[in-house]
């Protein structure tokens, strides 16, 4: 009997300890909203894999916002610059564009600039920083990120 309980209690500690493994490092998956990204001619990765509240694109102006349900940063490749989500993005989106866009900031230079509008330039991504463009390429972006912690840009 005592040897029993002794197995149970092993394989109950061995479930328990795989279940919290997994579950400090979830692996980022991609979401309906990072579908629609994808139907637009944009990579997944421009969104973090994080809980979306909710998201509405208007398919006639192209409005659309995303409730991310709480601000996070990320890492961006390929030069490790810092990114932070607001709780609500913003924009115009239309087929390998989004403008008008409002709620991402990139931390370059000791300083958060707002990220105004990107665009799908071939194998390449140009963002929009005021009136600066800067191009990565688009395989940069095919990866989601997940958050790094909930913080908003300062």
């Amino acid at each position: 009997m005592a040897k029993s309980s002794f197995y149970y209690f092993f394989f109950f500690s061995f479930f328990v300890l795989i279940v919290s493994a997994s579950s400090e490092n979830p692996t980022p998956t991609p979401s309906a909203v990072h579908a629609e990204l994808k139907n637009f001619g944009l990579p997944i990765g421009l969104l973090p894999s994080t809980t979306v509240l909710n998201y509405n694109i208007n398919q006639t102006s192209g409005d659309f916002s995303v409730n991310l349900g709480g601000a996070c940063r990320i890492t961006l490749p390929p030069d490790n610059y810092l990114a932070a989500y607001s709780k609500m993005i913003t924009g115009q989106i239309v087929q390998g564009r989004i403008a008008k866009l409002d709620g991402i900031r990139v931390r370059a230079f000791f300083k958060w600039w707002s990220i105004t509008g990107i665009k799908s330039s071939g194998d390449n991504l140009v963002f929009e920083v005021g009136g600066i463009t800067v191009k990565y390429p688009s395989k940069n972006f095919d990866e989601v990120l997940a958050c790094e912690g909930k913080h908003s840009a300062s």
